[in-house]
C-alpha cells in the first residue's frame, strides 16, 4: 500500500486573492514562495463512482508532491486521507496499490480520466520561530479540461476546456495545531472568502453530473427513516474497512463482521416496516459475508485463547509436541486471510454491496408501519427483540448442563447481538434509555460469549488431544486444559442468572 497521511485543510471561495495574515498568534514569519504551475488528471469510472463516495484519485505533475493521489474521506472535521504512490515512469494506469484501496467502490468497473486540472498555485507558508510549516495558505487559479467524448473510463488525450474558478485552501502543517485554521479563518471571512460549496476540485468541475448519495437525518422522524439510518452507519463503515481489512490491519477483520452483523440484525429488528421479501435475500448474502470474515477471525479468537491455556499450565507439562500442535498453522490450503481476498474480489461481495447501496437509496418500505413515529416503532422493535432474548436465556437456564444448554446458550447469544443492536439503532430516537439498555444488553452479550468461546475451545482441544493420544504423545496437558475450560463455562453457568435479572429491565 503506499504512504499514508492525514490531510487536514478547509477550502474557500470568493473575496481577494491576497489576504493579510500577518500577526495571527503563533505565527512568527508569513512567507510567501514561488509559484507553481500543477497539472492534475483525475481517474473515474463512467458513474463517477469514487467522486459519488467523496474520493478522489489523481495523478499530478509540477508542485512539490508530484505523484499519483488518492484522497478519502475521514470521521474528523476538515480531515482527509491521503495515500500517494509515485508517477512511475510516465505510465498513465492508476496503481494498483491505490485501486487495491478502493476495490469496495469500484467493483470492478475500468477506471479512466474525467477531469484534467490545471492550476496557477501561489502559496503562503506560516512558519513558526523555528521555522517549521504551521500551515500553508494557496491561492489556486483553476482551469479544467473535460474528455472531448464525456466519457469516462476511456482512453484519450482529447479534451476540451471547462470551467475555471479561483479558490483557496488553507492546509495544516505537521507543526500547526486546528486553531490556527480558526485564526487564519477569522481573517478570510473578513475579507469577504466564504467557505467553498464543493467539497473538492473535481466535485466542483463536475458540478451537476455528480449526484450525491442519500444521506439520512441525524434525527429520524419515522420507525422507517430509523431503520435505515442505521442500515447506512453500517454500510458506510464495511465501504471504509474494507482496505483496511486488505491491508490486514489489527481488529479490521473483526470491525468488518461486526458491521455486517449490525447491518442484517436491523433488518430483522426492523422487519415490520421493511418488505421482507426485498430484504431477506439481502440479509442471507450478510450472513455469508459475516461467515466469510469469521473465518479468519474465529481462528484468531481461538489461537488467542489456546495460547491463555497454554501458559496457565504446570510447566512439566508442556512440551515441545504441545506447543506444535497449538501453534502450528493449517497449510492444507491457502492462508485465512488470502481466502478472504479472495471472496472480496468476487462477484458476489460486489453484488451485495450494490444491492446494500440501492436499500438505503429506495428503501422498500412497508406502511403505515414504516410511517409511524420513530419514537413508537424503535422502542417496540427493541422490546421484541428483549422479550425474544428473555424467553431464550430462560429456557436455557431450564435445562441441565450439558450439549443441550450449551446449544441453547449460544442461541441466547445471537439474541443479546439483535437485542444489543436494535437498541443501537433506536438510539438517535431514544435517547439516555436506550444507550443504557444497549449497555446492558452488551454485558449479556460478553457474558454468553466467553461461554461460547470456551465451548469453541473445548472442542478444539479434544480433538487436538485425540490427535496427540493417536501420535503417542501425552494427552495429560490436554485434559487439564478441556478441565479449566469446563469451569470457565460452568462459572458463566452461574453467573448467567443474576446477570441477567439485572440486565432484565423495561426499555
Amino acid at each position: 500500500m503506499g504512504e499514508r497521511v492525514a490531510e487536514v485543510e478547509r477550502k474557500y471561495e470568493g473575496g481577494a486573492p491576497e489576504v493579510g495574515v500577518e500577526g495571527v498568534a503563533g505565527v512568527a514569519e508569513v512567507r510567501r514562495v514561488e509559484a507553481d504551475e500543477l497539472d492534475a488528471t483525475y481517474y473515474d469510472t463512467a458513474g463517477f463512482a469514487l467522486a459519488t463516495h467523496r474520493v478522489t484519485l489523481r495523478r499530478r505533475t509540477g508542485g512539490q508532491d508530484a505523484g499519483w493521489h488518492l484522497k478519502l474521506p475521514a470521521t474528523r472535521a476538515d480531515t482527509r486521507t491521503e495515500v500517494h504512490a509515485p508517477l512511475g515512469r510516465g505510465d498513465d494506469t492508476p496503481p494498483e496499490e491505490l485501486r487495491s484501496e478502493v476495490t469496495a467502490i469500484l467493483r470492478g468497473r475500468p477506471l479512466g480520466p474525467v477531469v484534467r486540472l490545471r492550476t496557477l498555485r501561489r502559496r503562503t507558508l506560516l512558519l513558526d520561530d523555528a521555522g517549521r510549516t504551521l500551515a500553508e495558505i494557496a491561492h489556486d487559479e483553476v482551469r479544467t479540461e473535460l474528455p472531448e467524448d464525456d466519457a469516462a473510463a476511456e482512453p484519450t488525450n482529447r479534451w476540451t476546456p471547462g470551467p475555471s474558478w479561483t479558490e483557496t485552501e488553507v492546509e495544516l502543517g505537521e507543526s500547526g495545531h486546528p486553531d490556527l485554521l480558526d485564526a487564519v479563518e477569522e481573517r478570510l471571512l473578513a475579507a469577504g472568502m466564504h467557505r467553498a460549496a464543493s467539497p473538492s476540485k473535481l466535485a466542483h468541475a463536475l458540478g451537476d453530473r455528480l449526484t450525491p448519495p442519500p444521506r439520512p437525518p441525524a434525527e429520524p422522524a419515522t420507525t422507517g427513516l430509523t431503520a435505515v439510518a442505521y442500515l447506512h452507519q453500517q454500510v458506510t463503515a464495511l465501504l471504509a474497512l474494507d482496505p483496511a481489512v486488505r491491508r490486514a490491519e489489527e481488529d479490521a477483520v473483526h470491525q468488518m463482521r461486526v458491521a455486517t452483523r449490525r447491518a442484517r440484525s436491523a433488518l430483522k429488528s426492523f422487519g415490520r416496516a421493511l418488505d421482507r421479501e426485498a430484504t431477506d435475500p439481502i440479509g442471507q448474502e450478510l450472513k455469508w459475508l459475516a461467515a466469510v470474515l469469521g473465518l479468519e477471525r474465529d481462528r484468531e479468537v481461538l489461537a488467542e485463547r489456546l495460547a491463555r491455556r497454554l501458559a496457565e499450565l504446570d510447566p512439566e507439562l508442556v512440551g515441545k509436541p504441545l506447543r506444535r500442535r497449538l501453534r502450528a498453522p493449517d497449510t492444507t490450503g491457502p492462508s485465512p486471510h488470502t481466502a478472504l481476498l479472495h471472496e472480496l474480489d468476487g462477484a458476489r461481495y460486489f453484488a451485495l454491496l450494490d444491492a446494500l447501496e440501492a436499500l438505503v437509496a429506495a428503501p422498500p418500505y412497508l406502511r403505515p408501519a414504516a410511517d409511524a413515529p420513530a419514537e413508537d416503532g424503535a422502542a417496540a422493535a427493541v422490546r421484541r427483540d428483549h422479550a425474544r432474548l428473555r424467553a431464550a436465556v430462560e429456557n436455557a437456564l431450564s435445562l441441565p448442563p450439558g450439549e443441550e444448554r450449551d446449544i441453547a446458550l449460544h442461541d441466547a447469544r445471537k439474541d443479546a447481538k439483535r437485542v444489543r443492536y436494535s437498541s443501537e439503532a433506536a438510539t438517535p430516537v431514544l435517547g439516555d434509555r436506550a444507550t443504557a439498555h444497549t449497555t446492558r444488553m452488551k454485558r449479556v452479550q460478553q457474558l454468553l460469549g466467553e461461554h461460547q468461546d470456551s465451548c469453541i475451545a473445548r472442542d478444539a482441544l479434544i480433538a487436538l488431544r485425540a490427535a496427540a493420544l493417536a501420535a503417542g504423545e501425552d494427552p495429560a496437558p490436554y485434559d487439564a486444559m478441556v478441565r479449566r475450560e469446563r469451569d470457565l463455562a460452568a462459572t458463566v453457568e452461574s453467573d448467567l442468572p443474576a446477570a441477567w435479572e439485572s440486565a432484565d429491565q423495561p426499555l
